[in-house]
Formats: structure tokens, C-alpha cells, sequence
């Protein structure tokens, strides 16, 4: 058999298996909650692999290598670094307090501090973001189509979408987690595999290492200027820190049987994604060396797959290329339509009961994947459309979120001013000075605004408590991710 068709029996083989588990979970959802939040009922296991396959998507794996081609770790600083970074103050700051609201979006969270207007933003923003995600992720998958087996672009994103409306309308949270641990077994054998038999093809590392520039493990600045300094920053923080908002993170903090298991699992997943994130980022640094002048760095990695595997170990590393690409895409698939179903719905449809919530959910997946299909249609660069889609959500939604959770004076006022102040210096800036890292500035304004503004209206508009799912006040205290690790919490 040629390789093509080798290949296309691989790829069908992991499709119908992905489909197979996805349907097979949708026999445990008769509710939102059960849709939503997998019942709450997420061991550590599955919890952790979920948000690794996850957090760990094309961005990283297709995305990332091209951008360590290019720029070597500088240019990678967003994912893994801050990705990983990200999963820990996760764990840390916000795991176990939002396992304990047991709430079905973080948009709830907004809705009992700030009210509607400030919880309808944020839902703007996540749902945008995660369309963005989606879209990012469906030109991976088209990219590795398209390499591998000649398959135009524009099919392969389609075909990949449609697998993944499909799983998840029919299992939503825990089909979702259930593919993912079944991808990241795929993914992890898969990267291991292609990077072993690279090294030994190329004779070692030892080998590569005398080529390679004098700057491809730096990972500060070379130039001194307060710009690279500025830019250098928001690439840890436009991950690190903009996605702690993530609903596809918060999901399955709120997932998880406890707020150990919530904890843990993130803990796990920080570790995971950091070294599985820096596999391609090796092989992308291999690769600036054994194949100079890619026209399109971001296809090095199936580059080396062709180069390098025999057909066979071929279909299995793109079984791995689309686990890794599928597990994201559909949780922010998931996570959008979540935020639709449960806050946006509600807004034209007071009165909604279980059932029509749960119908909603499911018909929002293929309709706003459908959107993040134009979107990967329209705009067919991966790493970049990552970065961007979280550019929204660093200057509205961020500081309100932090600040919300960790500073009981935080009120309506405050969160509204800090959004509109956040947003308007962003766009200014990308209007009038697009070379200027404009979300980074609509942070720190943020985060001005909203401590001045709260403490100057605290009688105007006193601060609301934290509330739970069933309304009931939830203390300040005992948040910290500081629970032990491996022995049952007392």
C-alpha cells in the first residue's frame, strides 16, 4: 500500500475510535450538570489528562515548534512556559474555590459579584476567545492533512470539525474527558516516538548543538529597549496569566469528585504540559538545522514525520498531531457553548428548564464551531490567532476575575470601569500604535481603574459576597491549592 492510503486507514481507524467513546459516554448525560461538569464526579486521573490534552493543542504542538524554528525558546515563551505557568496558579490561587462554588461556568462567578451587564461581557469575551481557540486549532488539523496527505487545506478543516461536533454533542464534558485520555496517550507516544527516531537519524544531539545560534536557549531579551522588555512580558502573561480565566480551565476545576482532586490535577497537568510542550520545541530547534528555509515553519513537524518515519509510525504520530489538536478543540467548543447555554440564554429566555438547557448546549456546539470554521477559513495562521484570541480576554475579563476572588471589597463599579478602561486602551493602542503590546497596557490600566474606582464607590455600590451554585455565602478563606499531594486531606 502506498503511504497516503496507509495513512488515511490510521487516521480512519482514530477517528471512528474518538466517535465510538463520545457516544458511548452520552449514555451518563441526562442533565446540564451531567453535560456540563461531568457530574462532578472527575477522578484525579482523568482530570489530569484532560487538561493536558487540553492545554496541550495544536498551538503547542504545531504552533510552537515553528515558532522555536524561527526564534528558538524566545519565541515560545506564551506556550509552553506560560501555559504551564498558567495550570500552577490555576491549582494554586483558584482550583479548590471554584470546585467549592460548584458552579457551571466562571460567568456565574461574575453574575453573583458583579451583576448582568459585567457577567454578559465576560461571556462575550470567553465565547469570542474560545472561537478564536477553535479556529486556531482547525487550521492545525488542515495543515496536517494537508502535508501528510495532500488533502486540500479548506477539507481537512472541515472533516476535522464535523468529528468533533459529533462526540461532543453527543457526551459533552465527560466524553470529552474521556477522548482526552485516550488522545494523550497518543499524543505522548506519538512525540516521544518522532523525537527518538530524529536524534538517532541525526546522530545525536551532539550533533546539532555545535550549529545552532548563540541565542536559541536564551530566554530574555537580546535588545535592551523598554518595547522588547514590554512584548517579552505579555508573552508570559497573555497565557500565564490571561487564561486563569479560561472556562475551558475552570470546567474541569468544577468537574473534579473534590477540591484535592481539583487541585492535584492541575498540579499534574503544569508538569505534563511543560514536558510534552518542550518535545516539539525541540524538534523544531532540530529542524532549523537539518531543513533551513521552510516556507512555512509551522509545518515542521509533520516535515519530520515524513522525513524521517516509516509509513506506518507516520499514521500513528498523526493519530498523535490530531489528538493533540482535537482534545483542545473541542473543549472550547464545549466551553462556549456552556457560557451560551447557561449565560447568554437566559438573557432572551428567563424561564429556562433543565431540559430545554441541556438541548441549547448541544445545539450551540456545531453552531459556534461553525463560526470558528470561517474564522479558521479566513485567518490560517495557528500561533498567532491563539495569542490574539486571548487578547480580549487579558483586558476585560482578567483583572475583574483576580480581583473578584481574592479581594472581598471588589464591587460592580469597579469590574464595569476596569472592562471599559481595559478595552478602550487596547484598542487605541492597536489602532495607533500596533507595534506597542496594547493588551499588556490594557491590563495594567485595568487593574488601575478597578482599584480606584471600587475603593472611591464602596458606599455607593457595596461589594457582594461570594455565592455558591444554590445561592448560599461562601467564605473568604482556606483557598490556597496548599492540600496534600499524594495522602487524603483531612
Amino acid at each position: 500500500m502506498s503511504s497516503e492510503t496507509i495513512i488515511f486507514i490510521g487516521v480512519g481507524v482514530y477517528l471512528v475510535a474518538m466517535l465510538y467513546i463520545g457516544i458511548r459516554a452520552a449514555k451518563t448525560v441526562d442533565s446540564t450538570e451531567n453535560f456540563i461538569v461531568a457530574g462532578r464526579r472527575m477522578p484525579l486521573w482523568i482530570g489530569s489528562a484532560t487538561i493536558i490534552a487540553t492545554w496541550f493543542g495544536g498551538g503547542t504542538m504545531m504552533g510552537g515548534a515553528g515558532a522555536a524554528y524561527e526564534h528558538g525558546l524566545l519565541g515560545v515563551i506564551a506556550d509552553p512556559f506560560g501555559g504551564a505557568l498558567c495550570l500552577f496558579i490555576v491549582g494554586y490561587f483558584f482550583a479548590r474555590i471554584f470546585r467549592r462554588l460548584r458552579l457551571l461556568t466562571f460567568i456565574d462567578f461574575f453574575q453573583n459579584r458583579y451583576g448582568t451587564t459585567a457577567a454578559t461581557i465576560a461571556a462575550i469575551g470567553s465565547i469570542s476567545s474560545n472561537i478564536g481557540w477553535t479556529g486556531a486549532l482547525l487550521v492545525a488539523f488542515g495543515f496536517v492533512f494537508e502535508t501528510l496527505t495532500g488533502v486540500p487545506l479548506e477539507i481537512g478543516i472541515m472533516g476535522g470539525a464535523l468529528v468533533v461536533f459529533v462526540y461532543t454533542v453527543a457526551g459533552g464534558m465527560w466524553a470529552v474527558a474521556m477522548t482526552d485520555f485516550v488522545q494523550m496517550a497518543v499524543i505522548a507516544v506519538g512525540l516521544v516516538m518522532l523525537l527518538v527516531v530524529v536524534l538517532i537519524d541525526v546522530g545525536g544531539w551532539g550533533n546539532i548543538a555545535p550549529h545552532l545560534p548563540e541565542d536559541t536557549f536564551r530566554m530574555i531579551p537580546v535588545e535592551r529597549s523598554a518595547l522588547h522588555w514590554l512584548n517579552y512580558f505579555r508573552a508570559w502573561l497573555i497565557f500565564g496569566l490571561a487564561d486563569v480565566t479560561a472556562q475551558t480551565l475552570i470546567q474541569r476545576a468544577c468537574s473534579a469528585k473534590n477540591e484535592q482532586t481539583a487541585q492535584n490535577s492541575f498540579y499534574l497537568a503544569g508538569f505534563g504540559h511543560l514536558f510534552l510542550g518542550l518535545i516539539p520545541v525541540t524538534l523544531g530547534i532540530i529542524a532549523s538545522i537539518t531543513m533551513p528555509g521552510l516556507t512555512d515553519p509551522e509545518t515542521v513537524i509533520p516535515e519530520l514525520a515524513i522525513a524521517h518515519l516509516h509509513p506506518v509510525a507516520i499514521a500513528i504520530f498523526v493519530g498523535a498531531l490530531l489528538a493533540a489538536i482535537m482534545s483542545s478543540a473541542d473543549s472550547a467548543l464545549l466551553a462556549a457553548a456552556s457560557v451560551f447555554s447557561v449565560n447568554i440564554l437566559p438573557l432572551f429566555k428567563p424561564k429556562v428548564s433543565d431540559r430545554q438547557q441541556l438541548m441549547a448546549t448541544r445545539i450551540a456546539i456545531p453552531v459556534l464551531g461553525s463560526i470558528a470554521v470561517y474564522v479558521a477559513l479566513e485567518v490560517q495562521v495557528v500561533y498567532n490567532l491563539i495569542l490574539d484570541a486571548n487578547s480580549v480576554i487579558l483586558v476585560c475579563v482578567t483583572v475583574p476575575f483576580i480581583v473578584g476572588v481574592w479581594w472581598k471589597r471588589a464591587n460592580r463599579t469597579g469590574a464595569l470601569a476596569s472592562m471599559g478602561m481595559g478595552f478602550l486602551t487596547w484598542f487605541v493602542a492597536i489602532v495607533y500604535a500596533p507595534d506597542f503590546p496594547g493588551d499588556l497596557l490594557g491590563l495594567l490600566v485595568g487593574l488601575v481603574t478597578m482599584i480606584v474606582v471600587t475603593l472611591l464607590t464602596q458606599k455607593a455600590d457595596p461589594p457582594q459576597p461570594l455565592r455558591n451554585i444554590d445561592g448560599e455565602v461562601v467564605e473568604f478563606k482556606d483557598r490556597l491549592g496548599t492540600l496534600p499531594l499524594f495522602s487524603r486531606a483531612r
